[in-house]
Parts: C-alpha cells; structure tokens; sequence
C-alpha cells in the first residue's frame, strides 16, 4: 500500500473556534447541533460530517449558513471518514466539550482550538484518515513565576473561569 500525507489547513477567522473528532455514524451532524444547543443557546455553530459509506456525502447542520458552508468546505478538503468539524461563535469549545465527547457515536477529539489548525490527513487505496493535527505555534519558553501569576490573573478576572485567588 502506499501512503500519501496531505497537509490541509483549516480556513476560518480568528473569531471562529473549532472541534474536530472522529464519529460513525449518520445522525452525527444532528446530535453535535443538539448537544452544541443544549450547552450554549445563544452559539452560533456549523457542523459538518463526512460519511464513510453509502451516499458518503458531507452532511450538514447548525444554525449559521456562512458557518454552515465553512464547515462543509473544510470537512470536504479534510475528506476524511466519519470524521466531523464543528465552526463556533458565540461560545468557546470549553463550554460544549463535555456535551460533544458524551453524544454516543462520538469517538475521539483531534483538537478544540481558535489558533490556526493544519491537519495532516493520510491517503491510502481504501481512503483517507487523520493522522493528527498541528495546532498553533511552538511554545517560546518555559513559564516563570510572572507569567504564572498573569496566567492565573487572566483565568480569574479576566474570563473568570477559576474562583479564588
């Protein structure tokens, strides 16, 4: 068999998170808006998700077009199998993570990011799979004691995520 490596890179905004996971089977686009709806009302959200066989189309919900039409464009260049690209407004994938890893058919999470996101999808005779992900940049050092104190002073005040000091 030969093995070809794809890079594909997400096109989106900086406003706009993603998820990205593996599932299998067809009611996955519908139950990611579900989930996507009962953790945060107000989100804007586009779903997209390859089917691996049958119709083997890009499946597609949400309640945003042009998040819609991104997550389609980008799950097609993924082309990738029962695999599933959430676009995100409106809300962070920390708030709906837990909801998208507990629907049933999900199952793996390649990344939950806004940073910039490369995937590198391998291809084969039978198809084509994620490999992985390159998400963000390499990291410019070790934190020290100040940027620890920033970190927590960002998690508390700022988006409030963490109580206490």
């Amino acid at each position: 068999m030969n093995l070809k490596i794809h890079q594909v890179k997400i096109e989106k905004d900086k406003e706009t998170n993603i998820i990205l996971g593996q599932s299998h089977f067809i009611k996955t686009a519908e139950d990611l808006f579900e989930a996507a709806l009962n953790s945060v009302p107000e989100i804007q959200v586009g779903i997209a998700f390859c089917e691996a066989s049958m119709d083997r189309l890009v499946r597609v919900e949400g309640n945003d077009e042009k998040l819609k039409s991104l997550a389609a464009k980008n799950a097609y260049a993924i082309g990738a199998g029962h695999t599933f690209i959430m676009m995100i407004k409106k809300a962070f994938p920390i708030n709906l993570l837990g909801a998208v890893k507990a629907v049933p058919e999900v199952c793996f999470i390649y990344c939950a990011t806004a940073n910039d996101v490369t995937v590198l999808v391998g291809e084969n005779e039978q198809g084509r799979g994620i490999i992985g992900v390159v998400d963000g940049q390499p990291p410019l050092g070790i934190e020290k004691e100040e940027d620890r104190e920033k970190r927590r002073r960002l998690l508390r005040e700022v988006i409030k995520y963490k109580l206490g000091v």
